[in-house]
């Protein structure tokens, strides 16, 4: 069944970017991507993005970042924040921020796919 949705994956890895792209393009997503948080917020001003899949490390600004700056701006985008890195208490104030998950890299392949579907679905509804 095909999702039929925007999303933005952005990671200054072009390696795991471009994996979780091969990995959701099936579904039916239509996946857009960024290497900076300046390239992401540009994107999520000027499309129409479903969700946003925000690396916590980016050159410039940081996914928490972009996560703020989107809020702060009104612009309702669902975000996953993901990172290799972050302390348990970090995860826990992205998701009292208001961050639709938080995953730790590397992300299982079906963790992300139904995190993904998960989040598609609470804010936008089931796919037609």
């Amino acid at each position: 069944m095909s999702i039929d949705r925007r999303i933005l994956i952005a990671d200054d890895d072009v390696e795991v970017r471009t994996g979780a792209a091969e990995l959701l393009g099936p579904l039916g997503l239509h996946v857009v991507q960024a290497g900076t948080g300046d390239e992401a917020l540009a994107i999520l001003r000027g499309s129409s993005i479903h969700l946003a899949l925000l690396d916590v490390h980016m050159p410039g600004q940081g996914g928490f970042e972009v996560f703020q700056t989107l809020r702060e701006e009104t612009l309702s985008v669902p975000c996953i924040i993901w990172s290799g890195d972050a302390s348990d208490e970090f995860a826990r104030y992205t998701l009292r921020s208001g961050a639709s998950a938080f995953l730790r890299k590397p992300v299982e392949p079906d963790l992300l796919r139904d995190e993904v579907q998960r989040v598609l679905e609470e804010h936008w509804g089931p796919a037609a």
